[in-house]
């Protein structure tokens, strides 16, 4: 869908007011599949109906609680067979109380729970692809399967739709490509102050003259922080002196962290790459950066980074696979004057540095340029009004059913 739709309003709509939907994730600390949870939540509310999400919680859940979902503590994260067993019963029994119509699960573990418990109570069971979901064995692949059952399987890329009709050819017909969407209220360069931007610089140990290279995504070894240090390592020999590349984001697991640390200290770039954390202020932090890697060495099925970095303006460089492409233009494909960031190879660090590079020597004409192309490509087919729209949608047609 291409058309900009206008923000939801309160209005109560006619099939889904009244009606409960149970959007089921392992946490609700960080991440592109939480994310959607909430913006779905604030959706359904407004058009009248109740949103429930089944979850262990975090740091997400008073935004889910101020958008007006309704946060059910649930151990929704086991893999546990057992508890899983456990939990679809409990949740069958939270479904028959609270009137569930709709169960949306998100996530693989969640999803057979919620599988389980639709099938004993007749509630609909939705699924978001949100992953590529990788493992060739046919155990995970059985495992994987899962997210690929729902009564309507929501893809969040046309690249995740075909992973989709390629593994499970069953659930073809079952598919709907619905994009994950910025919240272009909250993503603006007119929405951020300067001073949101000065405290988050502050913040990071930034000097005012240092240019950021921002790489916000979970420390995880397919989210390309390693090939990003072997980037730094030869900026750092082209006399890059002047910029620091930032890795935003909770550690996956705190043993990559500190391999991470030690590839720093080993690639003589300590001074040059640290890694800061979690941030709470994405906006600014896009605003903060004078450029934005997202260099997965895996396919991945969107690119929330890509997105909202657009929507910022930020010039952004990302891996050439998984849904990259439907989302930055970019030379070769695009020309020049009309990209809106850099597509680079995958575990590439020589042509990651390149562009990287390419991006700090852009003039001012050139980068207002290039923001102004980001976003309005982000306008035109990635809106969080746009994913909001479709998925209720989505709702209402299984609702007729």
């Amino acid at each position: 869908m291409s058309q900009t739709l206008a923000p939801l309003t309160a209005a109560a709509d006619p099939i889904l007011a009244g009606r409960t939907v149970l959007q089921i994730v392992p946490d609700l600390q960080s991440g592109g599949a939480e994310r959607a949870a909430i913006d779905m939540a604030e959706a359904i509310s407004q058009a009248g109906g109740r949103c429930l999400v089944a979850s262990r919680g975090g740091r997400m859940v008073s935004e889910l609680q101020s958008k007006g979902g309704v946060w059910l503590p649930f151990p929704a994260a086991t893999k546990n067979p057992i508890a899983m067993a456990l939990n679809s019963v409990q949740l069958a029994r939270i479904i028959r109380d609270e009137g569930v119509d709709i169960v949306h699960a998100r996530s693989r573990a969640p999803a057979w729970v919620a599988y389980f418990a639709t099938r004993q109570t007749g509630a609909k069971f939705i699924t978001t692809y949100h992953s590529a979901y990788y493992g060739a064995s046919p155990i995970k692949l059985r495992y994987n399967a899962i997210m690929a059952s729902g009564d309507i399987v929501i893809a969040i890329s046309e690249f995740a739709a075909e992973r989709i009709r390629k593994l499970h050819p069953e659930a073809a017909d079952r598919v709907v490509v619905i994009p994950r969407g910025a919240d272009l209220r909250a993503f603006s360069p007119a929405a951020v102050s300067p001073a949101r931007v000065q405290r988050l610089r502050a913040a990071w140990g930034v000097a005012p003259h240092e240019r950021v290279v921002l790489l916000p995504a979970r420390l995880a070894s397919r989210k390309g922080h390693a090939v990003t240090i072997d980037a730094a390592r030869r900026l750092a020999a082209e006399g890059h002196d002047d910029i620091r590349i930032l890795f935003v984001g909770d550690p996956h697991s705190d043993s990559f962290r500190r391999a991470l640390e030690a590839q720093i200290a080993r690639a003589g770039v300590a001074g040059f790459v640290r890694s800061v954390g979690h941030c709470d202020d994405m906006p600014a932090a896009y605003l903060a950066a004078a450029v934005i890697v997202a260099p997965s060495t895996e396919p991945e099925a969107f690119g929330r980074v890509a997105i909202e970095a657009q929507a910022m303006g930020a010039p952004v460089v990302v891996s050439d696979i998984g849904a990259a492409p439907e989302i930055v233009r970019a030379p070769p494909q695009t020309p020049r004057h009309q990209a809106t960031g850099w597509r680079v190879p995958p575990g590439d660090p020589a042509k990651l540095a390149e562009a990287i590079g390419e991006a700090l020597a852009m003039r001012a004409s050139e980068r207002d340029d290039m923001m102004l192309r980001a976003r309005e490509n982000v306008q035109a087919r990635f809106s969080v009004e746009q994913m909001q729209h479709a998925t209720l949608d989505v709702y209402r047609r299984l609702l007729r059913r």
